[in-house]
């Protein structure tokens, strides 16, 4: 039996007093339906159908690439209304499982372990505080009977702590068949899908509960409140993964992941980390306080030191960067590179061991191995329409206060003398530099105020 998910997408959140639809917030970085659906994309054979309908075609045209079904629900007349919409696109062989676009950390193995249910499957969990849940009704042999919403709950019943989510699945057929029977003779004036549980016990068919792993996967978000709350629980996760594969995490509840990584063993992130994109981390790595890394490969034995931002970078195996560095878009930094504080390197390789350790700029540039470049050093490389390129070689030494103006050649060995202005290709192992001659004038004084003057 084939798969159809029906991703339920088309609420305006009017709590989260947004201009945006509630599934485009993000937690890790990420919209909230785009983490519902990356799950769903986990269970083998899945046909993803998505319905959205609040902020018109924002939410199709912000996750385009997602490889789904999308389906408008123009006036948004309640669950059962939605999955009516959806069900136009699922064959009548499939088996439905429904999903919610606002509970971004539900489990593929919650899913898995509920499709495995022959018949009516329902997600439910326990909670010690069910206020404004739907509870679970069941009977005296403990089978479902019904849902019985929050406000139409009795005092008894609402001391039941098993609620419903709304995730469930059943066939096509018994889908279709109840959505048919559905109305909303209720006092929203919509189609609740959790009626379809009292129609199918009436029918003879047994809904089979499914309890979820934690609470946490099946909550969703109605305002910014519940949005942070459940941000947190994602890092908790994310650093707990961290921590079991071997990295110290000095503290947990101040690491941010926003996207996949990848570590070695003994690697140690300081407090207030952020990863985003796909990064990798070799082994023994030490990430200072304050510093953000996205999309970065990091060989071993790495130190960046505090307050460093890396993005779009390779580093190299013992490189030490930082503190206050940045390093920009395809850098490449070879073994045994150091770069220092407040010093940006942008699109350039740099060879192995060579230093570059104060205050300079480099841009666009071939760096050979054991080059020491000097304090204050910037690689001029726009003029103003074109980036140009500088090329220095293999164990050069570039004096503090220079300008390389690019396009322009440093040779292997070369010396540039400190202060100057290099305009041109400078020969191997050679001293190069551009002074004005300094001077000094007898019998100069500087200028003081007149003694009226100081009062």
């Amino acid at each position: 039996m084939a798969l159809s998910i029906i991703i339920l997408a088309a609420g305006q959140g009017t709590r989260m007093c947004s201009a945006l639809p509630k599934v485009l917030h993000e937690i890790a970085g990420k919209p909230l339906l785009e983490h519902v659906v990356e799950t769903a994309a986990h269970l083998p054979g899945a046909q993803i159908n998505v319905v959205y309908g609040h902020g018109g075609k924002l939410v199709p045209e912000r996750l385009a690439h997602l490889a789904v079904n999308w389906v408008e629900q123009a006036d948004q007349l309640g669950t059962g209304h939605a999955v009516m919409q959806a069900m136009p696109a699922v064959a009548s062989a499939d088996k439905v499982l429904v999903l919610y676009g606002d509970v971004p950390l539900i489990r593929a193995e919650t899913l898995d372990r509920l499709l495995k249910v022959d018949g009516v499957a329902l997600l439910t969990v326990s909670l010690e505080d069910a206020t404004g849940y739907g509870r679970i009704e069941r009977d005296q042999q403990g089978h479902i009977c019904r849902i019985i919403e929050h406000k139409d709950a009795s005092e008894q019943q609402k001391q039941i702590q098993e609620i419903n989510t709304g995730i469930m699945a059943c066939s096509a057929q018994q889908m279709s068949m109840w959505l048919e029977r559905l109305d909303n003779n209720n006092s929203q004036g919509e189609y609740y899908l959790t009626d379809l549980i009292e129609m199918a016990v009436a029918d003879g068919v047994e809904v089979i509960s499914v309890a979820a792993q934690s609470e946490a996967e099946v909550l969703g978000i109605n305002d910014r409140v519940q949005l942070a709350a459940l941000e947190r629980v994602y890092q908790q996760e994310q650093a707990q993964a961290l921590m079991r594969a071997g990295v110290t995490v000095m503290d947990p509840s101040r690491l941010d992941i926003r996207g996949v990584v990848t570590t070695g063993q003994d690697v140690v992130l300081d407090i207030n980390v952020i990863l985003e994109g796909k990064v990798v981390l070799g082994e023994g790595i030490q990430v200072g306080a304050n510093t953000s890394i996205r999309n970065c490969k990091i060989g071993d034995g790495v130190i960046i030191k505090q307050h460093c931002v890396l993005e779009d970078a390779e580093i190299g195996n013992d490189a030490t960067i930082g503190p206050f560095a940045r390093i920009r878009p395809e850098a490449r930094l070879s073994e045994g590179v150091h770069i220092g504080n407040f010093v940006e390197i942008k699109k350039s390789i740099v060879g192995k061991g060579s230093k570059i350790n104060h205050l300079s700029y480099i841009g666009d540039s071939e760096i050979g191995c054991d080059v020491n470049i000097g304090a204050g050093t910037i690689t001029c490389n726009y003029d103003g329409a074109y980036k140009h390129k500088t090329i220095i070689g293999d164990n050069a030494f570039i004096g503090s206060d220079t300008q390389l103006v690019a396009p322009v050649t440093v040779g292997k060995g070369a010396t540039i003398g400190a202060g100057s202005t290099i305009t041109s290709d400078t020969p191997d192992n050679e001293l190069s530099l551009s002074r004005s001659k300094q001077i000094s004038l007898k019998g100069w004084r500087r200028p003081v105020k007149k003694p009226t003057e100081n009062k």
